[in-house]
């Protein structure tokens, strides 16, 4: 069973950065795209970011320019570099890997669990 975990979230002033990361363990045939989603408080889940197989990457309006989505391939971790952090960018922040099946070929989502990142002064 794949797992995802999240890590490097935490309380920063608005126009600082962070970097966050995400790491899947377990048994990978192959990753067809990774992304990350945001959920604020009292608010639902949105997309902020993707990077496909081959390196393509899409950004939400509201952090394009701002975030930036990478990945390690060898050690199958994406991760998001967030600069220029606003008040609005505070929000639980989940990763989520579109994983391929060897034999199927149907592709399944799985999610971490979240990294919660504030943004105050």
């Amino acid at each position: 069973q794949v797992q995802l975990v999240e890590s490097g979230g935490g309380l920063v002033q608005p126009g600082g950065s962070l970097r966050l990361s995400c790491a899947a363990s377990g048994s990978i045939f192959s990753i067809a795209a990774m992304r990350w989603y945001r959920q604020a408080p009292g608010k639902q889940r949105v997309f902020v970011a993707t990077i496909d197989s081959e390196d393509n990457t899409f950004y939400a309006d509201s952090v394009k320019g701002r975030f930036t989505i990478s990945k390690d391939n060898a050690k199958n971790t994406v991760f998001l570099q967030m600069n220029r952090l606003e008040p609005e960018d505070t929000a639980v922040y989940y990763c989520n890997f579109a994983l391929l099946d060897r034999a199927t070929r149907n592709l399944s989502p799985v999610w971490g669990r979240g990294t919660q990142v504030t943004v105050s002064s």
